[in-house]
């Protein structure tokens, strides 16, 4: 595995980065967000980078920091999902407010990336919720809820309850969403639970 790449920025386009290192030039394909914060041409770059080894290329994803790239390959190894999926969603969101949409069931925030439909959202949400989970993301995500300024919507609130109970975070999304249909939208969090137990 090619860890990282670091030489001079040779030259960017939206999608990919070519990196001189020492004469030789590495086309690194890019998600929106490294795009944007790349520097000027010809000064120095650092790229961690993923290669990616098919039957019928070989390619090299790129990014400015390691968590973007930790999230990539959780993204590539759900099923159904590619390299330029795993890049659509990078592009389309900060690796913090997508494990917060997955964490929470926020399948409209997920849908509006593009090339996610509802499936695909709900899919990302199964596959990966316990993988964020077991590496204590959703601790980060609970003490995040509570901070002042953050917002906090009544259906969030209710599956950061039900999750704290002991319920997967899947069921409790699907339970909460049900019990919002039924109440409409002037449910509290407190009426919204109460109603998603007696549903599960």
């Amino acid at each position: 595995m090619i860890a990282y790449v670091a030489g001079t920025l040779a030259a960017k386009t939206l999608g990919q980065a070519v990196v001189d290192v020492h004469g030789v030039g590495y086309a690194v394909h890019i998600p929106l967000s490294t795009y944007n914060r790349l520097d000027e041409i010809n000064r120095p770059v650092k790229l961690f980078t993923y290669l990616s080894i098919r039957e019928n290329a070989q390619e090299l994803f790129g990014f400015l920091t390691v968590a973007e790239r930790e999230l990539f390959e959780q993204l590539i190894d759900v099923n159904g999902v590619g390299p330029k999926l795993a890049l659509s969603v990078l592009s389309a969101m900060e690796p913090q407010g997508f494990r917060r949409a997955i964490l929470t069931g926020d399948t409209k925030a997920l849908s509006r990336i593009p090339g996610v439909g509802r499936k695909t959202a709900e899919r990302l949400i199964m596959e990966l919720s316990d993988t964020f989970r077991a590496k204590g993301e959703f601790v980060e995500l609970s003490a995040l809820a509570g901070l002042p300024g953050t917002p906090r919507d009544p259906q969030t609130e209710a599956v950061l309850a039900l999750v704290s109970l002991g319920y997967r975070q899947p069921e409790a999304a699907q339970a909460v969403r049900n019990a919002a249909q039924k109440l409409g939208d002037a449910a509290t969090s407190e009426s919204l639970v109460k109603e998603a137990l007696r549903r599960m």
